[in-house]
């Protein structure tokens, strides 16, 4: 069958609501892009212009020849070795937008997406299309979702009335000021029209959605959501990072074994709950400094920006400023922690670090007869109001930015212990931070639980356990541990269990 007529078929058979989401995903707002295209045309102007049109006409002609061009390039598209181009970037996204919404084109070359991987390096569990959607994108489409057409329309009459933000602006005028958001389709297409012009406005980001949010807030509750949902439901729903499907991140497991009885049960613990979250996993068995800058050097590799979280565990024995590699050398724990959330790949993306050390000697020792021979030290422990905002300072949009972010932002470190103090251990089964860390974890799976509210259960739960030491005074103590947090959004456990076999990935 002629080209042609498979593109003209296949785009006849998309709903125009899967075609404005199709569109909104393919033109997603931090891929590798110039701002200006090689026709000398503004890239963002030029991907708002379809929406813009479609929006005031009523009509998706725009959307069709756009996406129609897309295919287009793809298949005829040569996949260049070793080198990573826009294109392959474009690709990828427009595969797994076509695989999520199920209007994959049966013509589309899957041994190119493929050869693409290859480029990435992507393991066999990379291959996956869900790793490819963007994490942001998917929660604003349930953000659009949330929404009446009302809702939308409401939140462009507010948007309108920002003349600083909208003077000049050649595609908000071809809209209009009123417009018709019930045909369907146009709905989508307006919200994620506004989506992307804010995005290009420098007023939201994956992290920063304040602006969108206040245009929400302005909507009619009664006739502005969908059933079931209100506005602080979708407002809340922007408060938290994004980090839906599979996976749920990226994980690095670093255990110093040598010296460190049960290091292989925390490495096995760590490993089971990562899996359970949905995350994919590298671990490193006693790491030195060559292989934390080997590491370091790895997670700069395009295939990371894929990726909607970080999580590390870092395991061994330690002091008050550093900790113990397995070659006897030491790392401090400072270079450590603000070195790797500086990695570009996950800007903007929550990056939880678990750091199980000792941090000193010292114990909050418990004297008396009765805590003697009471600890989980020993074998037998097993796992088991608008009134008083009117009267605050008017923070204008003049005095806002979201371009530069200081490196630490949107990190997260959680110590076994506090500083100057032991991190407890069981003869056998390594790390008790780390297995009640794990055990909560896992039981919050499916409840809707914050990491933050976990941690703070797991301060109280580790704070209730006697340990011992195992030298020969058999001193009982007590551990604290705690968090430092620099989150600008909170971060959700998943609500389902991702079995590893889970995948679906593209033909090899």
């Amino acid at each position: 069958m002629d080209e042609v007529i498979q593109v003209t078929q296949w785009l006849s058979s998309i709903t125009p609501r899967k075609k404005a989401k199709l569109f909104f995903f393919t033109t997603h707002a931090d891929a590798p892009s110039p701002m200006v295209g090689s026709n000398g045309v503004d890239t963002h102007e030029e991907t708002q212009l379809p929406l813009a049109t479609t929006v005031a006409l009523h009509n998706f002609k725009n959307i069709d020849e756009f996406l129609k061009k897309k295919v287009n390039t793809f298949s005829c598209y040569n996949v260049i070795e070793n080198e990573i181009t826009k294109t392959d970037y474009e690709y990828l996204r427009f595969y797994s937008a076509c695989k999520y919404l199920d209007v994959v084109p049966p013509f589309l070359d899957l041994e190119r997406i493929s050869a693409i991987q290859n480029k990435f390096e992507m393991t066999d569990e990379e291959r996956d299309y869900r790793l490819l959607l963007d994490s942001a994108d998917l929660m604003l489409e349930k953000v659009c979702d949330s929404l009446k057409p009302a809702g939308v329309s409401q939140m462009w009459t507010a948007l309108r009335k920002d003349g600083n933000l909208i003077r000049g602006v050649k595609t908000i005028d071809i809209i209009g000021f009123f417009v018709d958001t019930n045909p369907t389709g146009i709905k989508e297409c307006l919200f994620f029209f506004i989506v992307r012009f804010l995005q290009k406005a420098d007023k939201i980001n994956r992290v920063n959605t304040n602006r969108l949010e206040r245009l929400i807030a302005q909507c009619d509750e009664s006739s502005s959501c969908e059933e079931g949902k209100t506005i602080d439901f979708i407002i809340d729903s922007l408060r938290f990072y994004p980090t839906e499907l599979y996976p749920f991140g990226f994980c690095l497991i670093m255990c110093v074994i040598e010296g460190r009885d049960g290091a292989m049960q925390e490495i096995e613990k760590t490993l089971e709950i990562s899996r359970h979250l949905g995350m994919i996993t590298h671990t490193e068995k006693n790491p030195t400094k060559e292989t934390v800058e080997l590491v370091k050097k790895e997670l700069m590799q395009p295939k990371y920006q894929f990726y909607s979280s970080f999580t590390c565990w870092f395991m061994s024995h330690g002091d008050s400023n550093s900790m113990v590699l397995a070659d006897g050398e030491t790392i401090e724990r400072e270079w450590f922690l603000t070195s790797f959330p500086d990695i570009s790949t996950f800007q903007l993306k929550p990056k939880v670090f678990f750091m199980v050390s000792c941090r000193g000697a010292n114990k909050f020792s418990l004297k008396g007869d009765e805590f003697e021979g009471q600890s989980a030290t020993c074998d037998y422990y097993d796992i088991g109001s608008a009134l008083i905002r009117n009267r605050m300072l008017d923070i204008t949009d003049s005095v806002r930015d979201i371009s530069y972010v200081q490196p630490m932002m949107d990190t997260l470190v959680a110590y076994s212990t506090i500083l100057d103090h032991l991190s407890g251990r069981a003869n056998t089964h390594g790390s008790i931070y780390v297995d009640r860390a794990c055990v909560l974890m896992s039981e919050n799976i499916s409840r809707g639980r914050s990491l933050t509210e976990i941690l703070e259960h797991l301060s109280q739960d580790l704070h209730e356990i006697l340990q011992e030491t195992m030298d020969e005074d058999r001193i009982v103590y007590k551990q604290a541990c705690h968090y430092d947090s620099f989150f600008r959004k909170t971060l959700k456990l998943p609500y389902t269990r991702h079995p590893k076999e889970d995948v679906h990935s593209a033909p090899q």
